[in-house]
């Protein structure tokens, strides 16, 4: 490799294709998969391979999956922390020298920058290989490849680069809140927020945990508190929020939405020192708000609204641009779906003639001249029908005293249970209004999206790319995702565009396959094949994926602004 960059130096761009290819640097393997085809463009793709024998993680720091995914989570951070140290940075035209890997943010997620198995442990990175102008240059690409990246490798690819108490804890953290998020259901909760968590971010551009001597720990209230075993640790307390339907409330600025938020994210594991990790919730919550302007595609809102002007079909409905209401219905259904057990609501986010209608108002504009259901006529019905529990933040209505289980007040950032108070309240002083309702949710029934409707081509070429965390250009469409909030990295929304693509190219996307079928074929290739799988590099490395949950996959589905379905039973199977 030495002689092949010293005979390219000063030549054109294109000279470094000679590079590709596999090399042996001694204590670990160099992979050029891909070379970029100028400065300015993505890139070029490497892999560096320290075999076992010489790197020496333990195996029992990746006897399972969740444990090699938190491994090759570290040691994905261990690299970016090197390059900070070691690697000079940009250097020429471009992108000249600079080093990348995809690395995350507090979350444990499974990537594809890193592979730990019982043979080796590779990382999966990106060079900008440096040139003036069109031109190579050499020596800084020798200082790259025979300086930079040995230094990178030694630093964080060998187990006795760490400190072993620090790996122990990286791993054995991200087991606990998986089997603590096992322990839900078994115990009828739907989340759990660990004693002493840190739940505030530092601000609303930092997703770190805040520091300093006003930081009040989370405290259960002793009615609610439960307590949970953990395979790495002593028995964990808490507070647990119990299946049914929960009401949050409390002063402004007193944590009510911050409290709202770890649950949202509980959905994933987070690092050590991030405050919530024991904070955890059922895997297939969904948050839901209001989503004004997003196209909705035959989706039964009929448990929250019919009878529209015009005679549109609400077992059906569609549109191009949804008010907040019919926004808000549709995002349920679809929820229920493609799968969820706990629905989360805050009422800043969401519109308020979808969540109440008083009393006066039923007297002013009868049911039989209003087509919207109030979400609180129907929560009861979720839980009692179709077992999915909700839990809303609400500081201004107190109508759903009448409805909740489980009613938290937060009062300067420490929870407090108030239900048999607000239950005394509200016989105090009745609602005076009536269910509309109907007397239940009904069946939301499936759909089968159309393959024809689901295009990523721009030209002759397939372009699926995320655009920031919450866009993708999926052929000459923009999907926006800005409303889906439990998408939390870049990589995820990344991996979400190219994972549409693979169902397409499979032939799951058949005309014929419900949705939800759809997904747990995808998945199932996923968790058989690993994530590398949906690349259209397959063969090459995709460093730069993290795994989505299928809730933001159908999420970003939903929003193709393309997308046609039929229902369930209209064509096909479902």
């Amino acid at each position: 490799m030495e002689s092949r960059l010293r005979h390219i130096a000063g030549r054109g761009y294109k000279s470094y294709q000679a590079i590709q290819g596999d090399y042996d640097f001694g204590t670990f393997r160099l992979f050029i998969d891909h070379v970029q085809s100028d400065p300015f463009a993505p890139p070029s793709r490497l892999r560096a391979r320290v075999a076992q024998s010489r790197a020496r993680f333990p195996a029992s720091l990746y006897a399972n999956r969740i444990r090699t995914i938190a491994l090759a989570d570290l040691i994905t951070r261990g690299f970016a922390n090197s390059i900070r140290r070691y690697v000079k940075g940009s250097r020429g035209t471009g992108r000249s020298g600079v080093v990348l890997v995809d690395v995350g943010g507090q979350e444990i997620l499974e990537r594809t920058s890193c592979l730990v198995n019982e043979e080796f442990v590779e990382i999966r990175f990106s060079v900008g290989l440096p040139a003036a102008g069109r031109r190579c240059l050499g020596r800084e690409a020798l200082a790259i490849f025979f300086d930079e990246i040995p230094h990178l490798v030694e630093a964080s690819l060998l187990y006795a680069s760490y400190d072993p108490g620090v790996v122990a804890g990286h791993v054995y953290t991200a087991e606990d809140q998986k089997a603590l998020r096992h322990q839900l259901a078994e115990h009828r909760l739907v989340a759990f927020i660990a004693n002493d968590s840190v739940l505030p971010r530092a601000s609303g551009v930092s997703d770190r945990p805040l520091r300093g001597r006003d930081v009040v720990a989370f405290t259960s209230p002793p009615e609610l508190e439960v307590e949970f075993s953990a395979p790495n640790r002593d028995r964990v307390r808490g507070m647990g929020i119990p299946e049914g339907v929960t009401i949050i409330v409390g002063g402004g600025y007193h944590g009510k939405s911050t409290l709202l938020v770890a649950v949202e994210r509980g959905v994933y594991n987070h690092v050590p020192g991030d405050g919530r990790e024991y904070v955890v919730s059922r895997p297939d919550t969904v948050k839901i708000r209001a989503e004004d302007g997003r196209r909705i595609e035959k989706v039964n809102i009929s448990p929250f609204i019919s009878n529209l002007p015009f005679g549109q079909d609400t077992r059906a409905f569609h549109t191009d641009n949804a008010s907040g209401s019919t926004s808000q219905a549709a995002n349920i259904v679809e929820a229920l779906e493609y799968g969820t057990s706990l629905l989360l609501m805050d009422e800043d986010t969401c519109a308020t003639n979808f969540m109440i209608r008083d009393g006066r108002m039923q007297q002013l504009v009868p049911k039989e001249r209003e087509p919207i259901t109030p979400f609180l006529d129907q929560v009861r019905h979720l839980y009692s029908e179709h077992g999915v529990s909700t839990i809303i933040v609400m500081g201004g209505c107190s109508d759903y005293f009448d409805v909740a289980d489980t009613i938290i007040a937060m009062d300067h950032y420490l929870p407090q249970v108030v239900t048999s108070q607000a239950r005394h309240i509200a016989r105090q002083q009745p609602a005076l209004r009536m269910d509309e309702s109907g007397g239940g949710f009904g069946d939301i029934g499936l759909r089968i999206p159309l393959p024809q409707s689901i295009n990523p081509l721009r030209g002759s070429k397939v372009k699926a790319a995320a655009k920031g965390l919450h866009s993708i250009q999926f052929g000459y469409q923009v999907i926006d995702l800005g409303c889906v909030e439990q998408l939390v990295d870049t990589s995820q929304t990344r991996a979400i565009g190219d994972m549409l693509v693979y169902a397409l190219r499979r032939g799951y996307i058949d005309a014929k396959t419900s949705l939800r079928q759809i997904l747990e074929r995808l998945f199932q290739d996923i968790s058989d094949k690993g994530l590398d799988v949906i690349s259209p590099f397959y063969g090459q490395h995709p460093g730069d994926y993290a795994l989505p949950r299928p809730q933001e996959v159908a999420a970003a589905l939903n929003r193709l602004r393309s997308l046609e379905v039929v229902r369930g039973g209209e064509h096909g199977r479902a």
